[in-house]
């Protein structure tokens, strides 16, 4: 009995030992090993994957389905038409074909501004390799004068790939600014297919470029060329820092001539290349890149005096006839110290001047007098100086065809409490304010134009630079008598002809009517700017003029006189079309 429990007991723990080894338990020699490779996994047994692995791919697949059809309908549904526009592109090569800017011509039609293909010029000025560029290069005239008045231009731009973010010709300053959207015309377009390895296929879409239209101007380049080289040289030779002319049409407003020294070459500026001229200019202290034309402020000093004069005959407070005293200057009693006398100096004495004469030879007593009012003289006063200053033109832009045109300032007692903390006028502030000094700033432009306003009988016009194509430029009546505009005509012609400032323009070829001015400018009034205006034929006018030379020494007599005598014996010998009465 016992026997048969210690056989059943030992036969099933063979069974449950036959049952726990596992195959990979079995102790094998050496010589009896499999040439199994375990680097390959040989020799292992597989083990089947539980349940919760299948499980968990299954849902990552799912998870990866979910998030590519969600990114399919956001291609395809949702942004479908965006990017098939951008696949088009991608697969359409666009390359522009650049319009031809518009040619700047003078009055003769000679070219001023037009388009080079010189490759070689070309290249070598836009480029970093000799390669053709696809668009022509901008030339300008070789004649002095013009920087300021043509301007300049940025040419069309690409990246390191070639591809253009500036597709056009852009006009820097100038005419070129001005009317940049009328001289660039409109770009055509070059479009090439492009399989998948980017090769161009057979076939392209065109669209043909429109050229800019052209200008022509009012301008005659021999005149601008020699108003500038005479500016030029005074400058040089009596040691003036800037200056600037023009002369223009009183009948129509069209320039003749418009010029401002120092320039800048054009051709120079639209390159680029040359990066010590223009680093020269940038340093250059007299402000080449400033148009003084249409962008300087300058003390007009007396050539406001011929406009001070009608606005006393409109106002009624002195005759052309009656005769005021200048024994050299006037005083004024303090009205804060009886002890004390306020002296306004004339820059001589004139003795009896009626307005005719005092216009001819300038003198400030007489405009102190019909300016502030002095004694039994009446004045007109701050307020009407301003009003009658603004009636000609000055303080408001002339609405010229160029770009950055300056107001100017005409004093008053609003803008000295403004500039000078709160001050209060005075009495003597009104007498230089007369003269054209003071806080007094006006533009060239402006002044020709109120020149002309005189020449033509009271008719306010548009300078302009442009002729073909013909535009509308603005022009307003001045509601003054003309028998008072024909008073100032006339002591401006007495100043060139009868012993008045503007001798100098006494020629025998043509009649001119003139007036000087002289401007002390900087604190120690070291420095002046020299001034003439004026226009001529006298009888039948057809042209104003302007010129003003900038910041010369306060003892020179030599200015604006001498360029304009130098313009009009240079116009009687080679233009003297322009000097003859219509």
């Amino acid at each position: 009995m016992f026997g048969k429990q210690k056989r059943s007991l030992a036969s099933s723990h063979l069974k449950q030992l036959s049952r726990e080894i596992d195959p990979d338990e079995i102790f094998l020699d050496a010589e009896n090993l499999p040439d199994f490779d375990k680097d390959q996994f040989e020799g292992r047994i597989e083990k089947p994957l539980g349940k919760g692995a299948i499980l968990g791919v299954a849902v990552v697949f799912l998870f990866v389905e979910i998030i590519f059809f969600a990114k399919v309908i956001d291609l395809q549904v949702m942004n479908g038409a965006e990017y098939l526009r951008k696949s088009e592109n991608n697969r359409l090569d666009h390359t522009p074909i650049f319009a031809m800017r518009g040619v700047i011509y003078d009055r003769n039609k000679v070219p001023l501004a037009w388009n080079s293909f010189d490759d070689e010029v070309a290249a070598s000025a836009l480029a970093t390799t000799t390669e053709k560029l696809p668009f022509p290069r901008r030339s300008y005239t070789a004649s002095l004068g013009f920087g300021h008045t043509l301007g300049y231009v940025s040419y069309p731009k690409r990246d390191s790939k070639g591809y253009y973010y500036q597709e056009t010709f852009i006009g820097k300053d100038g005419l070129e600014e001005k009317y940049n959207e009328m001289l660039s015309g409109k770009n055509g377009l070059r479009i090439v297919e492009t399989d998948a390895l980017g090769k161009a296929q057979p076939g392209s879409t065109i669209e043909d470029p429109e050229s800019g239209a052209a200008l022509t101007l009012g301008i005659d380049a021999r005149v601008q060329e020699k108003l500038y080289t005479t500016i030029r040289d005074l400058a040089a030779d009596r040691g003036y820092m800037a200056g600037a002319g023009t002369i223009m049409d009183v009948r129509t407003g069209e320039l003749l001539a418009l010029t401002s020294f120092p320039e800048y070459e054009s051709s120079v500026l639209s390159d680029g290349t040359n990066r010590k001229l223009i680093q020269s200019y940038n340093l250059d202290k007299r402000g080449v890149y400033l148009d003084r034309a249409v962008s300087g402020l300058y003390t007009p000093g007396s050539i406001v005096k011929p406009f001070m004069a009608v606005a006393a005959l409109n106002e009624g407070v002195i005759t052309p006839e009656k005769q005021i005293l200048s024994t050299g200057s006037i005083s004024v009693q303090n009205p804060y110290n009886p002890a004390l006398k306020s002296v306004f100096n004339d820059w001589k004495a004139h003795g009896w001047v009626d307005m005719r004469r005092a216009i001819a030879v300038s003198s400030d007593v007489y405009f102190y007098e019909i300016g502030g009012g002095y004694q039994g003289q009446k004045g007109i006063g701050i307020e009407k100086i301003g009003s009658y200053s603004r009636i000609f033109g000055f303080g408001s832009q002339t609405g010229i065809d160029l770009t950055d045109e300056k107001i100017g300032t005409i004093p008053s007692p609003e803008w000295k409490a403004k500039v000078f903390d709160g001050e209060p006028w005075r009495l003597g502030d009104t007498y230089h304010t007369v003269i054209g000094q003071y806080g007094f700033q006006v533009t060239l432009v402006q002044a020709v134009r109120a020149v002309a306003s005189l020449a033509n009988n009271g008719t306010l016009l548009t300078p302009h630079l442009v002729r073909e194509p013909a535009q509308e430029f603005s022009t307003s009546l001045i509601d003054i008598p003309h028998e008072y505009l024909a008073v100032a005509r006339e002591g401006m012609y007495d100043a060139v002809h009868n012993g008045g400032t503007v001798g100098g323009l006494n020629v025998g070829y043509v009649e001119v009517a003139g007036k000087t001015g002289t401007a002390e400018i900087d604190a120690g009034k070291k420095y002046i700017n020299s001034w003439v205006v004026g226009f001529f034929p006298y009888e039948n006018p057809r042209y104003a003029f302007t010129v003003v030379m900038e910041r010369g020494p306060h003892d020179n007599t030599i200015g604006g006189v001498f360029v304009m005598r130098q313009m009009l014996d240079w116009m009687h010998q080679n233009t003297p079309e322009y000097l003859k009465s219509e």
